[in-house]
């Protein structure tokens, strides 16, 4: 058993408009140099930017715009090599954090993970929050992974090891979750009480039932922000998307910039498969659906890939190294995209069939149950 990171995707398209800058973090890690490298991805109300700053004897800074507040990752490489740090060993040095319009300054003798934060009242806030629900499924993750490189290698062989480390980890997740909606109930004002919400439908598959009257009880500030809007449309997405109903329309752009409709394909059946070229159950399923889009696409059968990524590169290079020949579109505002909310889609994969008429008539349809409602409707 391994355990792994859990990466939260939190960032939206970095295409916020040229403005004056109107917050800053500086920092002072130990003595690092080049080619040490602090990324910081950002996202706040929709716009989001990615930005980076080279470590001269332990000093950065980096400065940007922001509408509200906002959420962020933070990485710290010692190669200058991003990627690395987050996805290939699962154990980097990496932070989940929220900050204003403020000016932040950051300390640490060692590490963005162990940085003490001074001059964010966003920041102390949210340590406040956490402290109440208890540490993240990240830094739960992190120290997890502490302790597995810390392992003798007679405890890495050890299979009861490993099934009281889980344990442990599900519990505080479990914990966690009690305390996210306790949060949000007793805590109407509170931006970190719509987060809480958020992560309780996005991280624990919150029934949009449980969680709409908790919603609704927040103030209407935060019910009308753009965080609070999004949340709504997922909330009511289980309405819009039930079986027998018209599939919502959108609109987004293909490879090559061209603006794709789902109401394109009226009159075909159309699979509308949500994907990202970071979800390895997704690209696993990839074989399947070129197998069933070879034996149906001459019969009106079509697949519009809708991708959940923001990063452009990515997303092709997935697409060319699956063989993926069906039309793909994306917003790449990555987990911020609008017709993953409109769709109400918590993870991915995920899919929706559509009838020629334009009806939902199936949903999460992988390996056979997808093969066989093919065949259903094909022959």
């Amino acid at each position: 058993m391994k355990i792994k990171l859990m990466i939260f995707t939190l960032l939206a398209p970095w295409a916020a408009a040229a403005q004056s800058p109107n917050f800053t973090i500086t920092g002072k890690i130990g003595n690092l140099n080049k080619p040490a490298k602090v990324y910081i991805d950002y996202s706040s109300d929709g716009q989001g930017k990615t930005d980076s700053a080279e470590l001269v004897n332990g000093t950065f800074k980096v400065t940007g715009y922001i509408d509200g507040i906002a959420n962020s990752r933070m990485v710290l490489s010692r190669e200058g090599i991003k990627d690395k740090e987050i996805y290939a060993t699962g154990t980097g040095d990496v932070i989940y954090v929220s900050f204003g319009k403020e000016k932040i300054h950051i300390t640490s003798p060692d590490s963005l993970y162990n940085a003490k934060w001074t001059g964010s009242k966003v920041y102390n806030e949210l340590q406040a929050f956490n402290k109440t629900v208890g540490p993240t499924v990240m830094t739960v993750h992190h120290n997890a992974n502490v302790l597995l490189r810390k392992a003798s290698p007679e405890q890495q062989k050890d299979t009861l090891y490993f099934k009281t480390l889980d344990k442990k980890v599900q519990a505080y997740r479990k914990s966690r979750g009690e305390q996210l909606l306790e949060f949000a109930k007793n805590n109407p004002d509170s931006y970190f009480a719509l987060q809480g919400l958020s992560e309780l439908v996005s991280g624990y598959s919150m029934k949009p039932e449980a969680a709409l009257p908790v919603f609704n009880k927040l103030n209407e500030k935060l019910r009308l922000s753009y965080t609070g809007q999004g949340l709504y449309k997922i909330l009511n997405a289980h309405t819009v998307t039930a079986l027998g109903s018209i599939a919502p329309n959108f609109t987004q752009n293909d490879v090559n910039g061209k603006p794709v409709s789902l109401s394109d394909y009226k009159g075909k059946y159309v699979l509308v498969e949500f994907w990202a070229s970071w979800c390895s159950p997704c690209r696993a399923e990839s074989p399947n659906l070129l197998k069933q889009y070879a034996a149906y696409k001459d019969k009106g059968f079509e697949i519009l890939g809708v991708s959940v990524d923001n990063d452009k590169a990515k997303w092709l290079d997935a697409i060319k190294k699956d063989g993926l020949t069906w039309t793909q579109v994306s917003d790449l505002k990555g987990w911020e995209s609008e017709a993953r909310k409109v769709y109400g889609i918590s993870g991915v994969p995920a899919n929706f069939l559509v009838s020629p008429e334009g009806k939902i008539i199936g949903s999460h349809l992988v390996g056979e149950a997808l093969n066989k409602k093919l065949a259903e409707l094909m022959n």
